[in-house]
């Protein structure tokens, strides 16, 4: 199992960018607008999600703790081989 890739919805976008692009040195891979930014590092996909434009596609409100900027998703790249010997 790997880490595949690991998303954030976050309240201040501008801010977040910022900080792991300038100070953890993620590279930007693809920003599609203010409020959905695809950054790479070591070759694990990280998202930034504005949570106002996430509540609106997925039309629900989500609740979050206050004070933090950024809650948070996983995603695990699996992969199942099954062998057989073959004689």
């Amino acid at each position: 199992m790997r880490l595949d890739g690991f998303g954030l919805l976050v309240e201040n976008i501008g801010e977040m960018i910022r900080f792991y692009r300038d100070v953890l040195g993620f590279e930007i891979k693809k920003e599609e607008d203010s409020s959905n930014v695809y950054l790479v590092k070591d070759g694990t996909l990280f998202l930034l999600y504005g949570r106002k434009d996430f509540e609106d596609m997925t039309n629900r409100k989500y609740e979050y703790i206050k004070g933090l900027n950024g809650h948070f998703e996983i995603a695990l790249y699996v992969c199942i081989r099954y062998y057989t010997n073959v004689f």
